[in-house]
């Protein structure tokens, strides 16, 4: 059996794939809402979803994505993988501006803090996630930038 190297996406399949993701995420977020997170909240494979809200950067506006998410104790850990595509999801630089952020899971609601973690946290988180959701190695071999790990922690 062979094992290519996944090809990285050309522009105009980043650009198709934004709108998708778009229009994935609003019905995502209106389903996960709706139901108190009975739907949208798992993918297929059984990989749990939470819905992060960031404050945009430029617009100071809240902007929400679904996103899978690992637990670590009380730390929830997220990937910034935006599919393996060439540039991170504005959802991370608005982070990166906003470090609070709102973590939904079902009808639970938590302010919580981020961070990137550290090379040693990312080499302990990586396997985990990848053992979570297998495609963020096929992402991270289609991708020249090195994937971030983003650490959610409580608010003390």
């Amino acid at each position: 059996m062979s094992t290519r190297q996944p090809k990285p996406y050309t522009p105009e399949q980043e650009r198709r794939g934004d709108r998708f993701i778009k229009f994935a995420s609003k019905a995502n977020i209106g389903l996960y809402r709706r139901s108190g997170g009975l739907l949208g909240a798992k993918l297929p494979g059984g990989a749990p979803v939470c819905l992060l809200t960031t404050t945009g950067r430029k617009s100071g506006q809240p902007r929400t994505m679904p996103l899978i998410f690992l637990r670590d104790g009380d730390d929830i850990v997220i990937v910034a993988s935006k599919g393996g595509y060439s540039g991170h999801p504005q959802w991370y630089f608005n982070l990166v501006a906003h470090p609070e952020v709102t973590v939904e899971i079902g009808r639970e609601r938590r302010t919580m803090t981020t961070r990137i973690a550290n090379a040693t946290e990312r080499c302990e988180l990586w396997p985990r996630l990848v053992a979570m959701y297998a495609d963020y190695e096929q992402y991270q071999q289609r991708t020249t930038r090195e994937i971030p790990v983003i650490i959610c922690s409580p608010v003390t």
